[in-house]
Parts: C-alpha cells; sequence; structure tokens
C-alpha cells in the first residue's frame, strides 16, 4: 500500500535541501550504530549518507521500484556494499527484519501516511532496546516548495505525540530544526 502522496520533489531539487550526513548527526546517528534501517529510502539520500558513517547494514526499503533501483545503483557507484535495498510494502506487511535487529531506524518525511502509529510500531519491533528512532519531516507551513498536501502534513507535536505513544522516549527532548524546510525527533526504545 504505498503511502499518500508525499510531494518529493526531482532528485537535484530534493539534494539541494539537505547536507545529508549533517542531518543524520543532528538526529542522533553516530558511527557505534551497527545496523540501520530506512523506512521508505526514495533516491537513497540518507541511506547512502549513513552507509558512510555506520559499519554495519543499512536496510533501504522503498515500494517503489525505481527508488529501489536508483538507491541500488548510487551504492554500487560509490562502492558502498553494506547497503541491502529492498523493493517492500512495509505498512502493509511490516518491514520483513528480525525483531530487536536494528540500533536506529528512520521514519524520514513519511508519517503523513494513513496509519502513522502502524509504522511506529514496526519502528519499534525492529528496534534493539535503547535503539534510536530519527523523524524527520516537512515544516508544517505552505511556504515550502514541496512536500505533502498541508492537509495530511504532520506538524511537530504530532510527530513527537505519535512516538511517545507508541512507547519511545526522548533520546534528546528538543525539536530539531533542519533548515530550510524541514523539522526532527530523536526518540529511543525503552
Amino acid at each position: 500500500m504505498k503511502t499518500r502522496e508525499s510531494g518529493m520533489p526531482e532528485e537535484k531539487i530534493w539534494a539541494g535541501f539537505f547536507e545529508p550526513a549533517s542531518v543524520l548527526r543532528q538526529l542522533g546517528l553516530t558511527r557505534a550504530c551497527r545496523d540501520l534501517v530506512d523506512f521508505g529510502c526514495g533516491y537513497g539520500t540518507f541511506s547512502v549518507a549513513a552507509a558512510r558513517i555506520i559499519q554495519g547494514k543499512v536496510h533501504a526499503l522503498d515500494i517503489e521500484a525505481d527508488m529501489i533501483r536508483r538507491t541500488a545503483t548510487r551504492a554500487k557507484e560509490l562502492g558502498l556494499h553494506h547497503i541491502r535495498t529492498e523493493i517492500r510494502d512495509f505498512m502493509a506487511a511490516g518491514s520483513g527484519l528480525p525483531e530487536r535487529s536494528m540500533d536506529y531506524a528512520m521514519l524520514f518525511n513519511i508519517l503523513h501516511c494513513e496509519a502513522p502509529e502502524n509504522l511506529l510500531a514496526e519502528a519499534w519491533r525492529v528496534l534493539v532496546p535503547g535503539g534510536r528512532l530519527g523523524i524527520m519531516h516537512w515544516n508544517n507551513d505552505p511556504g515550502t516548495p514541496r512536500g505533502p498536501p498541508m492537509a495530511i502534513r504532520p506538524e511537530p507535536e504530532q510527530c513527537r505525540d505519535w512516538a511517545l505513544q507508541s512507547g519511545f522516549r526522548f533520546s534528546y527532548p528538543e525539536l530539531v530544526d533542519l533548515p530550510p524546510y524541514h523539522y526532527g525527533w530523536i526518540f529511543e526504545k525503552r
């Protein structure tokens, strides 16, 4: 089941919004992380950056075959052999990853989906105790150049509350500003 329209811009435009390694550091990803899952990897922007930081596997999941192809091609071109790509409908069938197997989960620009609580529950399931969850989303501002429609775009407080209600606790209690168009949160599995 594909999530609702994300308003994903073209890859060149998307790449101009971030310094991916910096965003990942701001969202608590460190070299101490072993294995990581990127739910909805898109162009692989953050999967590739994560693979340059961590030593373990990066599990890049997406429902779109073209996104998986792009991510796999980019990983191969860069010699990043520890990125595992998979076409996966994780909204309908879960991630397919073992319980308590990941040290970090990325939910980047995806919590506008129909059932964010289900996605958070899957992130919880696959994270080890003490594992981190990074959430990033578009600012709730109609002036952003892209992103999901405002009617389904979650406020930062909604993302925070969903994560806390799903059993996560703050790893860092402050909203992380990710200019020019995003915000983030860092949680951990109790």
